[in-house]
């Protein structure tokens, strides 16, 4: 015979398999340490954005091309011009999570994307050949 009561358990499963099988927000996010963000801030400081991403958004070049760089520099920095810090905000975090990537800094129009490899080259690595 069916009681309320077991209603309520098949319920209470339920909601409980539903929250447990969704996707976990921003599951992109790498820890690092603060003074690694530091270090990461100062070597940033001196590089140049690898692209710049304007009206025409994300294409496929600006994909290949931050694919690429994020696999032989770690470290890169990219130019976003958008109209208002939302779209900035929305535009940063899409990139991070589509390449498995985090946003060190962001200041103005600049992101520091962080994405480290499993065998840097020294010769191009920004985090290598930073002496800091």
């Amino acid at each position: 015979m069916f009681n309320p009561s077991d209603h309520d358990m098949i319920e209470s499963v339920i909601i409980l398999l539903a929250l447990t099988n969704r996707p976990k927000k921003n599951s992109y996010i790498m820890t690092l340490s603060n003074a690694d963000k530091k270090r990461f801030r100062s070597i940033g400081h001196e590089l140049s954005p690898i692209v710049t991403i304007a009206q025409k958004g994300v294409t496929e070049n600006i994909k290949t091309e931050i694919e690429r760089a994020l696999k032989q520099h770690e470290l890169i920095k990219i130019k976003l011009i958008t109209t208002t810090r939302e779209e900035k905000k929305s535009l940063a975090e899409s990139l991070c999570q589509e390449f498995s990537a985090e946003c060190i800094q962001s200041i103005g129009h600049m992101i520091l994307v962080y994405r480290p490899t499993k065998m840097p080259d020294p010769r191009l690595s920004n985090i290598k050949r930073s002496k800091k």
